[in-house]
């Protein structure tokens, strides 16, 4: 009787261990599956940001004139990214990023108006995402995220573009109602906190609580 419990627990070990296995196997299959997937996002991300960059560029130098023509075309791709994204049904904030990013790069190419592109970009992409019931706040983010990216990559001044983005994202969402206001804010505080004086120039600053006494004088 003893010899065929031990048996018995023997093949359920065995079961067990089996199980164990399998579930490893499971997931490492989700693993790759996974980085797989996320090894393709990036490479869209990337291939997105060079056909805004390269559309943006050869579009300010067809028209001749980068200065007046840079906000409309900002406005312009903007839209038509938004659409790509209404079409397919999903990838409005995977591609606001880049499609931020690929702006500003082109914009820089022709020597146009970064910090206004910015500006435009930012209030465009969370206009753009309220008129079709996006994500206000993860736009916002996603959009100034690709702004700033491009920026420090073409060695521009990042904490004045900063300024400009984060103070037209919340501008912007002022014209959709006072919770993407506060939404918009508080997803944005992070974004900025890298940024020197940015968070104090462009964000609400905090209510003042009790006024910290003055420290003691040393008896030293």
């Amino acid at each position: 009787m003893k010899e065929e419990i031990t048996g018995e627990e023997g093949s359920a070990k065995e079961e067990q261990a089996k199980g164990a296995e399998k579930i490893g196997k499971a997931g490492a299959t989700v693993k790759e599956g996974i980085v797989g997937s996320l090894k393709g996002i990036n490479e869209i991300e990337a291939e997105i940001v060079v056909l805004v960059r390269n559309t943006v560029s050869n579009t300010l130098q067809a028209t001749g004139s980068v200065a007046t023509e840079g906000v409309n075309i900002t406005r312009d791709v903007l839209k038509g990214a938004i659409a790509a994204a209404e079409e397919v049904g999903t990838g409005l904030t995977v591609s606001t990023k880049s499609v931020a990013k690929g702006i500003i790069m082109g914009v820089s190419d022709v020597g146009g108006d970064v910090i206004s592109a910015a500006g435009t970009t930012v209030r465009s992409a969370v206009q753009g995402a309220a008129e079709v019931g996006g994500d206000v706040a993860v736009v916002a983010r996603r959009t100034v995220d690709g702004v700033l990216e491009a920026t420090k990559e073409i060695g521009g001044n990042v904490e004045e573009v900063a300024k400009v983005v984060v103070s037209g994202a919340i501008d912007a969402a002022g014209t959709v109602g006072n919770s993407a206001i506060r939404t918009v804010r508080e997803i944005l505080v992070g974004v900025v906190e890298g940024v020197k004086d940015v968070a104090g120039a462009a964000l609400p600053k905090p209510r003042a609580a009790h006024p910290k006494q003055e420290a003691e004088p040393s008896s030293a």
